[in-house]
């Protein structure tokens, strides 16, 4: 492979993987289903409760409008707590429910499951060379959310 190839092949090869996964999960997860936008805000609000909206938007590189929309679906589906930040009265924290973090644990699950499977069918070679890949590829991580982020 030419190296003017590799960032193409490699950011093909990523978004692939994370798309079967999400396929393959959403498949066994009681309703409704929820979209992959909707599962990421979910999982930043168990990681980080309170955060408010915009930190939200922010962190995930969306407009305002658009994670207000999500917040607005998963209140709805009992997801979301929305609460008026007291520091803010303008503001909202969001916390996530007891429902969602069921959800995101059960997802977490099976979905450590289905990689470990995948990689157990690897050869022993491929695994030695996956395993060798990942301090290059939280450096590439590290280094795309730091110039997204800015120094």
């Amino acid at each position: 492979m030419a190296t003017g190839d590799l960032p193409d092949e490699l950011a093909d090869v990523l978004a692939g993987i994370q798309r079967l996964i999400r396929r393959r999960l959403r498949s066994g997860l009681p309703a409704p289903r929820l979209r992959g936008a909707q599962v990421e805000l979910l999982r930043l609000v168990a990681a980080r409760p309170g955060i408010r909206v915009s930190a939200a938007a922010q962190e995930l590189y969306l407009a305002g409008n658009s994670v207000s929309t999500l917040v607005n679906q998963l209140s709805r589906a009992g997801y979301l707590c929305r609460q008026t930040d007291p520091l803010d009265r303008r503001s909202a924290q969001l916390f996530p429910t007891l429902t969602a973090r069921s959800r995101l644990h059960d997802w977490e699950i099976r979905r450590s499951a289905l990689v470990r499977e995948q990689v157990t069918r690897l050869t022993e070679a491929d695994r030695t060379a996956l395993e060798a890949a990942l301090p290059a590829l939280r450096r590439l991580a590290h280094n795309l959310h730091q110039q997204t982020e800015g120094p």
